[in-house]
């Protein structure tokens, strides 16, 4: 399956995680060594929703969205519904096939090919919906058909994503491991990792 059909479940993964994660999970530590929990979702709304609407467009991101790099979106009135819609919206832009083609930025900077950023943003959404579900303690809701799609970009990008410290070097993960696992794997995350409160 196109990945853009697979876009909307993707965007769903990551919006009932951040639906679920409250103020009171904002200090937890993340599998991402720089962040912590409120940061991460943080990282979620700036990175997968507006302006990834505005990459599958092929639009610099509204001035709207160019707001400082510590702006703290959470402290916004109903900051997980606003993110929901925009999640949806971006979602709805990548699920088209124009999305895919020519060139586009997610950051405002160097323009790439618009499937590496499109598979950046269905990596957003899937692997920073990991962490932010381990880290409260969740599992998300990825099936094959999403972890297959992931694997399969991750596996095109991972020494250049590690190359310019974007994954931590790769971890291993059994053959036989759920392809899911073996993403988390390639993307420098240990499918093993928990929250200080549930190990042992």
């Amino acid at each position: 399956m196109e990945t853009r059909f697979l876009m909307g479940r993707a965007a769903a993964v990551a919006v009932d995680i951040v639906r679920g994660t409250g103020p009171d999970a904002f200090d937890l530590p993340t599998p991402c060594p720089d962040m912590r929990t409120g940061a991460l979702v943080n990282h979620l709304i700036r990175f997968t929703g507006e302006r990834a609407q505005a990459a599958g467009r092929k639009q610099s991101p509204s001035s709207g969205d160019e707001v400082a790099q510590d702006h703290d979106f959470t402290a916004e009135p109903d900051w997980a519904e606003r993110y929901a819609a925009e999640a949806a919206a971006a979602a709805a832009v990548w699920s088209t096939p124009e999305a895919w083609t020519g060139e586009t930025s997610l950051a405002g900077t160097a323009r790439m090919p618009a499937r590496f950023v499109g598979g950046i943003v269905l990596g957003e959404w899937l692997l920073h919906g990991w962490d932010l579900a381990v880290a409260t303690g969740r599992k998300p809701a990825v099936d094959e058909e999403l972890a297959a799609a992931l694997y399969e970009d991750i596996a095109g990008k991972a020494d250049m994503a590690r190359n310019y410290g974007v994954f931590g070097p790769e971890v291993a993960v059994e053959p036989i491991a759920p392809l899911f696992d073996r993403a988390l794997g390639l993307a420098g995350r240990d499918p093993a990792w928990r929250r200080p409160a549930d190990r042992e």
